[in-house]
């Protein structure tokens, strides 16, 4: 509470107050507020950030967007002539949509961007339902671009790491400036000439991760194009037998599971194996989204407003950001 200058935690029913008086306008003000604080607190006095080095020897600075879901749980309200009309009080919050694996009636998902070598939050962007993936994905974005202005970092040496839901020529089309890695979701592609005149021909890499006995027959197609819109891509198709169930990503085709990874990285830095290696590396921001929901649990039902939802999922984020550099706010 220092950050505000309190002395003291705000009653339950005033927070609730509070949270519920929050507009668009002061939400937008508290981001800008939250960056600016990020990037005034370097995790080293010499402003270190960290990096990935490719194989011509250049850095790289790596981010991760993902998204997370938080679902609620809705008893059947009754529905008499004696009683006024029922409402639900996370109407504003939450909507149906995809649940993933957590129980539950409606969900709200939050769009995160987090620098992959710090593990810090760079910004917070959730909405009811399944959310809307492309303006969150902008506003993650602009973040990304403030936080490399500020470090003077090149916008041609970032690189994005995204979800699978954003494997399409349409949304690639968004990320214009930046280098990325995505799953692909396009499977039509696999029946592109130049991409089925690259499978009739040996692999270019086998690939194999030291924790499964999977391994991958990788053919990297370069200069695709992808979607209506016809995005120029480099397109790497893993291959691999079916199993006895059914695999869970990808396509399966006489016997074969197809898997596609979209990036637009030079063949000269990334081998196709790099390509598959940074994408299935991902993984590890899955601990990360873990530990922010055992220390600070940023999903849990702060308010049944949507503002004010945003705001604790915010200030969630600025309290962990402080942590990770130590600083001492007593």
């Amino acid at each position: 509470m220092a950050l505000f200058e309190r002395d003291r935690l705000p009653s339950r029913s005033a927070l609730s107050r509070f949270l519920a008086a929050l507009t668009e306008k002061p939400i937008e003000a508290l981001r800008t507020l939250f960056l600016d604080d990020l990037l005034a607190r370097p995790l080293t006095p010499d402003k270190q950030t960290g990096g990935l080095v490719d194989r011509k020897g250049d850095t790289w600075m790596v981010f991760d967007i993902d998204g997370t879901r938080e679902a609620a749980r809705q008893r059947a309200l009754p529905q008499t002539d004696d009683l006024p009309p029922p409402f639900r009080r996370l109407d504003d919050v939450c909507a149906p949509g995809y649940r993933g694996r957590k129980r539950g009636e409606v969900v709200r998902t939050r769009t995160t961007v987090s620098q992959a070598h710090s593990y810090q939050w760079l910004g917070s962007f959730g909405n009811r339902g399944n959310g809307l993936y492309r303006t969150e994905l902008r506003q993650g974005l602009a973040a990304i671009c403030r936080y490399l202005t500020a470090y003077q970092l090149p916008q041609e040496h970032t690189l994005l790491r995204l979800d699978g839901q954003y494997g399409n020529g349409a949304v690639l089309t968004d990320l214009a400036g930046f280098a990325f890695v995505t799953r692909g979701k396009d499977y039509n592609l696999l029946d592109h000439p130049l991409v089925q005149a690259r499978l009739h021909l040996p692999p270019d890499q086998l690939q194999q991760r030291p924790e499964s006995q999977l391994v991958r027959s990788l053919y990297d197609c370069p200069e695709i194009p992808v979607g209506h819109e016809g995005v120029s891509c480099r397109v790497v198709v893993a291959t691999h037998p079916a199993g006895k169930k059914k695999s869970p990503v990808g396509v399966t085709r006489a016997g074969v599971v197809y898997e596609l990874f979209f990036t637009n990285l030079p063949q000269q830095a990334f081998t196709a194996s790099d390509v598959v290696e940074l994408y299935l590396h991902r993984g590890a921001f899955e601990p990360t989204l873990a530990d922010e929901d055992q220390e600070i649990d940023p999903d849990r039902w702060g308010s049944h407003t949507a503002c004010g939802q945003e705001a604790w999922s915010i200030v969630s984020q600025w309290v962990w950001n402080l942590r990770a550099v130590r600083w001492d706010i007593s």
